[in-house]
């Protein structure tokens, strides 16, 4: 989108709100951090790069969580051998019992916070919501009440900015709740998919939802795997090297187990929430347009990727760079009146370049980058119409 819609800055938008995940990408583009920088930090790795995250910082094991557990243990195992033999109690309450030793979170998010507060440390940046010059909502879940918390709104916005983040990501089961001020505060999803009426209720002129929860279709092909099934199918009849597969598809998520079942129930709670959210905000707010932006739900490479994957972290955001170029073609019509509501320009003659990568291609020389490049300048020409020689 950054590179597509003329006019578009997405580090100088009236305002952000993160939730979950979308915590670190919002608080990133408060900060000044363009989406080819977030992409440098997280994706790339470049050794030596001062905004450098290693995905690393994320797979901590929860030591301290761990072993405040495990203390619990010796007096619980008393209470509960004491309920059976000596008063006669069932042995479920026992095991109810027994269960305050399982942790809260297998991973730590602490170094990850860390990690934050050294980025947000750098010059022309800040950890303080109050002296961003862009408002910045992250929304949290208040472990003991349900309620959403909106760190970042007046009585809330003296929380750090990486603590507030840690928070509003800390999905329960993953990471421990995140303790600030004496309470405990997990996943923000669990209770707000958008929170979007902190700024719609400013006056906006253009909302651009970012989804990349769906629940998955897998019954049907999308139109990548269509694609490359054709592709695949006439590259066998004319003899060519055989187009690379796509993830393997799973006809019965059943056939997945648990990780599977659990994921598409979780997708669709969350999803099913944030359709009614966005009904309402388009009646309440009709003078507003809202684009929703989502991943096709019949991609199975998306929704089978092993997202704590170190090594596919670049084949996945290649993807989906590619699965946005494509939606934005298809949508092209539509969301060219509505980019342009605000000022804004979509350019097809940008889409139009089918050589256009998020990351350069595995093993590709700086040569083959810079044909490719001109390749793609080539296409972009084209498609206004302009003669090239």
């Amino acid at each position: 989108m950054e590179e597509a819609v003329d006019g578009l800055d997405f580090t100088a938008c009236d305002g952000y709100i993160g939730v979950s995940a979308g915590g670190f990408i919002a608080a990133g583009l408060a900060n000044g951090m363009t989406p080819r920088q977030l992409c440098a930090a997280f994706i790339e790795n470049t050794a030596g790069a001062p905004d450098r995250f290693d995905p690393a910082e994320l797979l901590q094991p929860a030591w301290a969580e761990f072993g405040e557990r495990l203390r619990l243990l010796p007096r619980l195992l008393g209470d509960a051998a004491r309920e059976v033999l000596l008063e006669g109690r069932s042995a479920l309450g026992a095991v109810e019992r027994l269960g305050r030793v399982l942790p809260t979170g297998l991973l730590s998010s602490n170094r990850f916070g860390e990690a934050l507060t050294r980025v947000f440390a750098r010059p022309g940046r800040t950890d303080d919501f109050r002296q961003l010059r862009h408002r910045l909502v992250l929304v949290a879940t208040d472990l003991d009440s349900g309620e959403a918390i909106p760190f970042g709104t007046e009585g809330w916005d003296h929380v750090p900015i990486s603590q507030a983040v840690q928070a509003s990501a800390a999905l329960p089961g993953l990471f421990p709740p995140v303790e600030i001020g004496g309470r405990h505060y997990v996943d923000g999803a669990l209770k707000k998919t958008l929170h979007a009426s902190v700024l719609l209720d400013r006056g906006l002129d253009l909302l651009i939802c970012l989804n990349p929860l769906v629940p998955y279709e897998s019954d049907r092909l999308s139109h990548r795997e269509a694609r490359s099934r054709r592709a695949k199918k006439l590259a066998s009849k004319l003899g060519r090297p055989a187009v690379r597969a796509l993830q393997p598809r799973i006809h019965r998520l059943v056939d997945g187990g648990l990780p599977l079942v659990l994921s598409q129930t979780f997708r669709s709670l969350i999803h099913s929430r944030l359709e009614l959210g966005m009904r309402g905000y388009e009646l309440s707010h009709p003078q507003t347009d809202i684009l929703l932006f989502e991943p096709d739900p019949r991609d199975a490479e998306l929704f089978l990727a092993n997202t704590f994957s170190y090594s596919q972290r670049r084949h996945l955001a290649e993807h989906a760079y590619q699965a946005t170029r494509e939606l934005l073609r298809e949508r092209a019509a539509t969301l060219k009146a509505q980019f342009a509501r605000a000022g804004l320009t979509l350019r097809e003659d940008v889409l139009a370049d089918r050589e256009a990568r998020l990351l350069p291609a595995p093993g590709e020389t700086r040569i083959e980058q810079a044909l490719r490049a001109l390749r793609g300048s080539l296409a972009v020409l084209e498609a206004r119409g302009a003669p090239h020689p």
